[in-house]
């Protein structure tokens, strides 16, 4: 691009090495940027019938991939790493006029991108790396399972689908992505980024369109053999419907639905004010592991609102390419308009504004709106425990202690991640760790914070106990394990009323009389169950 409002260039699909257009349009996407209505990215086709046609092609790229060896699969990996790096301002500035980030959050999503690509071609070949047991002659291989279904969300649209991707093709599968319908664009840069890699054609395919209907469309396609998606509770439910039938797929479903922290009093009030601020708000609250609720013990509760409050009305709220901004808008009007209808919600049932719900307008047309924050009186019988609060709202809860605290916590229907804000030498923190639900659990650090080192499994709505991270690659392989017999036949003793060339005396196995030989030690192995 020449200027960051140019019109980009629609492509179409990516179907078996090349870029087509539908052949019979179902319809458009309209790519238009949220933080400035009058920068129009391009009106993108779609064909409800791509997704068959990309699985297809998937599966004979798939057969020829799954030969090729890890070393090779893994270079064609660290190509498409150093191209994302080659393009990474030109990817940034698209990440920011598609979804809104900031230019300097676009710019981390990208280097995000290239550590984990990194991470996958360090740890990740040794993880597909095949097990050997020689003294038994035995080993385990990680397979792929064939074609790899991937539908990518919006609020990370190049760090959750190019790692997918590239994770399940180092892993020796074919794949088919479906972008976001609110970053086609962005869909559209991985596909030229993979086209300069020069893999077999097949081996990655992108289709474009809306989630309701190429999407549907690739996650009931019987040709898939695993599917991973990041996205809502209420699409991962239709998607679990459509593969009803399929119990033996493999399916991710990484649901989010924000995180919790937990602020007790002897906290660095500070650093629980700072990093809930971010937790809460980076991103415009549309993170799957944004804080959406802080519960605070009544001892530091007032000085922590306080602050709370008076760091969230100094947010810095504008356009992605203005210097010194830290939230730009939500995705769309459809969830500007939900942000408002929960907030009216809240009101109506008693919850208190400490940051009332509001639009803003820093200058341009875009889908800005005002950080919020509620208290909640959760003892009156509505907690508003079990949605996820749309966009950038904060839920307050004051509770008497960490045991109101933790119990209060576990009734949430959402528990991807979970922060606690207290001294490390705190004697009860043990306690404390151990009686939240959660998937993650950081201390002293928002909710946001990840590694993909580590196992990434949510409790409650927030997956369906799939791990992401480097734990992905189990996703996307299976397991095929292999022994050998290397004896001669004539060494091997045989079970016990198996008479072989009539002869049983002289072959057979007695058991009746115990001795020192190695009789025994034979016969286990022979029943297959020798120690590891």
């Amino acid at each position: 691009m020449n200027d960051i409002r140019d019109r980009l260039l629609r492509r179409g699909d990516y179907v078996h090495g090349s870029f087509v257009k539908p052949e019979v349009v179902d319809g458009y996407i309209n790519g238009v940027n949220p933080g400035d209505r009058s920068d129009v990215l391009g009106r993108f086709p779609f064909s409800e019938s791509s997704a068959d046609d990309a699985v297809d092609f998937a599966t004979l790229g798939a057969k020829v991939w799954r030969r090729v060896p890890l070393g090779d699969r893994a270079a064609a990996v660290k190509r498409f790493r150093d191209q994302l790096a080659r393009f990474q301002e030109h990817t940034a500035a698209l990440i920011s006029r598609e979804v809104g980030k900031p230019i300097w959050e676009s710019r981390q999503e990208v280097l995000a991108a290239i550590r984990a690509l990194d991470l996958y071609l360090d740890d990740g070949v040794d993880r597909l790396a095949p097990r050997v047991i020689e003294e038994i002659g035995a080993r385990s291989d990680r397979l792929p399972r064939g074609v790899v279904g991937v539908l990518g969300p919006y609020n990370f649209p190049l760090l959750v689908p190019a790692t997918h991707c590239a994770a399940a093709i180092l892993a020796g599968n074919a794949v088919v992505l479906k972008p976001s319908k609110f970053a086609p664009g962005v869909g559209q840069a991985i596909a030229e980024l993979w086209d300069r890699c020069r893999v077999p054609r097949g081996v990655f395919n992108l289709v474009q369109g809306p989630g309701s209907v190429v999407g549907q469309r690739l996650a009931a396609n019987p040709g898939l053999d695993a599917l991973l998606f990041t996205g809502s509770y209420a699409t991962a439910t239709a998607i679990r419907q459509l593969t009803i039938d399929r119990p033996e797929l493999p399916l991710m479903i990484q649901s989010g639905g924000t995180g919790t922290a937990i602020i007790l009093d002897d906290a660095e009030l500070d650093r629980a004010v700072y990093e809930t601020t971010v937790g809460a708000f980076l991103t415009a609250g549309q993170r799957h592991n944004s804080t959406g609720r802080v519960v605070v013990t009544e001892g530091i509760y007032q000085r922590f609102v306080e602050g709370l409050v008076r760091h969230t009305m100094r947010i810095s709220i504008g356009y992605a390419f203005e210097p010194d901004v830290f939230m730009g808008p939500v995705i769309s009007e459809n969830l500007r308009t939900r942000y408002r209808r929960y907030a009216r919600r809240l009101t109506a049932k008693g919850q208190v504004a400490l940051c009332a719900a509001a639009h803003d307008t820093p200058g341009r047309r875009g889908f800005y709106v005002r950080p919020a924050i509620y208290r909640i009186n959760w003892d009156n019988g509505h907690p508003f425990l079990d949605e996820e609060p749309p966009g950038p709202i904060l839920l307050v809860y004051q509770v008497k202690n960490w045991e109101e605290a933790a119990a209060l916590h576990n009734q949430s229907s959402y528990r991807l991640a979970t922060s606690i804000f207290t001294r490390l030498d705190n004697p009860l923190l043990p306690e404390i760790a151990d009686r939240l639900r959660t998937g993650a659990l950081n201390i002293n650090r928002s909710t946001i914070g990840a590694s993909l080192r580590l196992p990434s499994v949510g409790l409650g709505r927030s997956s369906n106990g799939v791990s992401g991270g480097l734990a992905l690659l189990d996703v996307v392989t299976h397991s095929r394990s292999q022994l050998v017999e290397a004896r001669p036949f004539d060494t091997i003793a045989r079970l016990p009323g198996v008479h072989w060339d009539g002869e049983p005396t002289d072959t057979t196995v007695e058991l009746d009389d115990v001795t020192e030989d190695d009789d025994m030690i034979d016969l286990s192995s022979a029943l297959e169950v020798a120690a590891d």
